[in-house]
């Protein structure tokens, strides 16, 4: 065994211990670096509420804010490849109602530099789905376009859109043609069948959300968002992060162009709040990749407890699925122990190496 392997048995066991305290009732958790797969394992509960069920390596879990990555994004990154959008389209070209937000680019949206509300009730502003670009557009914007980074569903809910009007066809179906079946992501999709999942929040009437997206936003707009929505499991999620850790190659063959992954992962907000690339979260203050990550590590978390990792120099990589909002998202120690995990990897993968 690759002695490296041997000393992941330290990281796991911190995934281990944090099931067992409570941070998180599941965990699916994978190190790899490129496409070598050093460990995975899975601990705790798909669900604690009534009946308790075991995880196992095909849960899948509700990836919440994943989906920017996922889907929107990289729907987004091979429309640009096709020449079907640019990054400096606005949103005038494609809603004509877009009034103080005409201006708009899909770069801002990509970078949460819009200057839109970060949140909206969209299911309490209107009771038409269809309409929810439209309230989106009515809303204030909370600072100028291109000002400062403000994470904002809305505007990946808006760029969602967007797609589906350059792509001519829902955003589940641009996913699906563009990503996960060109990936080979066979259990990762919108609106998913079955069962096994990893339940989530505890709902009024007493029982959880299992395969129902757990963000209100993403389920009032039929389980197909921009900014939420995606259901994965461990292996799934390994394949998709691997293609990330070899440069955006899968099995061999080019996903990802070159230039278009090395346009992403620039940091386009140096010196503010946030760190932001295209779509990806860079490290920054109080960010979660944890204190030994590189600089220009690359990734994204779910509000359910989702999240990859990426270190573009080695191609170190970390896979984390939880359902932490089960049974109630007031439970938020996940996301110290997020960083804890993450040095605890990095210091194993390079220890006696300088």
């Amino acid at each position: 065994m690759d002695s490296r392997m041997e000393r992941f048995d330290y990281a796991l066991s911190l995934v281990e211990e944090a099931v067992r305290d409570g941070v998180c009732p599941s965990a699916a958790v994978a190190i790899g670096q490129g496409d070598t797969l050093f460990r995975k394992a899975v601990y705790g509960n798909a669900c604690v509420i009534g009946s308790t069920v075991p995880a196992n390596l095909e849960t899948r879990y509700d990836m919440a804010s994943l989906t920017k990555i996922l889907s929107t994004t990289m729907v987004a990154f091979r429309l640009i490849e096709e020449g079907r959008i640019r990054l400096y389209d606005t949103l005038g070209a494609f809603f004509p109602n877009a009034g103080d937000k005409s201006g708009i680019t899909l770069f801002q949206l990509m970078t949460h530099t819009g200057g839109l509300n970060p949140f909206l009730p969209l299911y309490s502003l209107t009771n038409d789905p269809a309409k929810a670009a439209e309230v989106i557009l009515a809303s204030e914007l909370i600072s100028p376009p291109g000002a400062e980074p403000h994470y904002s569903c809305m505007g990946y809910i808006l760029l969602g859109k967007v797609l589906e009007q350059a792509g001519g066809a829902p955003l589940d179906q641009l996913a699906q043609k563009y990503v996960f079946g060109p990936l080979g992501m066979k259990n990762t999709c919108y609106r998913p069948a079955g069962d096994n999942f990893a339940a989530t929040e505890l709902q009024p009437d007493g029982s959880c959300l299992s395969g129902l997206v757990h963000d209100e936003n993403a389920r009032f707009l039929g389980g197909v968002s921009g900014n939420a929505g995606v259901f994965s499991n461990l292996e799934d999620t390994i394949i998709f992060t691997t293609m990330l850790a070899c440069g955006g190659r899968h099995q061999g063959e080019a996903f990802l162009s070159t230039a278009m992954l090395k346009k992403a992962l620039v940091n386009y907000t140096p010196g503010m709040e946030e760190s932001r690339g295209l779509g990806f979260h860079l490290p920054g203050p109080s960010s979660f990749h944890g204190d030994l990550f590189p600089a220009d590590s690359f990734g994204h978390t779910g509000f359910t407890g989702t999240s990859i990792l990426v270190d573009p120099h080695t191609g170190l990589y970390v896979v984390l699925l939880t359902n932490r909002v089960h049974p109630s998202r007031e439970n938020v120690r996940q996301t110290r122990f997020r960083s804890l995990l993450h040095n605890a990897v990095m210091a194993e993968f390079t220890r006696g190496s300088l």
